[in-house]
């Protein structure tokens, strides 16, 4: 009799099973919104990055080249465009159909950089879902930046 009782003891209840997987349920459930958020603002950002690397690829270009490079923005068919000074089409990036692009001047969706270094200047706002970032390009330095809002 000593051995039965021995025996019972070592497997795990019906009650305690359902407690365990009720306590993961309510960890997955509560994890899970924050790592679909988390991914969003990744997949954010590394839009925001590429969106500003032509810009800041087109000003090293003119640098080097010593000709303007022009990079247009046309959130309409979702592309980049930079051209030479002579119009010439260097390359096109085309944009994620997620983002949401607009000019902070309305009108305002084409940036000059000059052999100096210098720009035309331009601020643009970016949004996918709930995230927005705001890329502005100084007209005097050409430097490009974003920042999240």
């Amino acid at each position: 009799m000593g051995q039965q009782s021995e025996i019972d003891s070592r497997g795990f209840t019906l009650l305690e099973l359902i407690l365990t997987l009720l306590v993961v349920a309510v960890a997955v459930g509560l994890v899970a919104p924050a790592i679909g958020r988390s991914t969003e603002a990744v997949r954010a950002r590394a839009e925001v990055a590429g969106f500003s690397a032509t810009f800041r690829h087109a000003r090293e270009q003119a640098i080097t080249t010593r000709q303007p490079y022009t990079v247009v923005v046309n959130p309409v068919s979702r592309l980049q465009t930079v051209m030479t000074g002579e119009d010439e089409v260097r390359w096109t990036r085309a944009l994620s159909a997620r983002l949401t692009i607009e000019a902070a001047t309305p009108g305002a969706l084409t940036v000059r950089f000059e052999p100096q270094g210098t720009s035309s200047g331009g601020e643009f706002r970016i949004s996918t879902g709930a995230v927005t970032y705001r890329v502005s390009v100084d007209p005097v330095t050409g430097r490009v930046r974003n920042h999240r809002e």
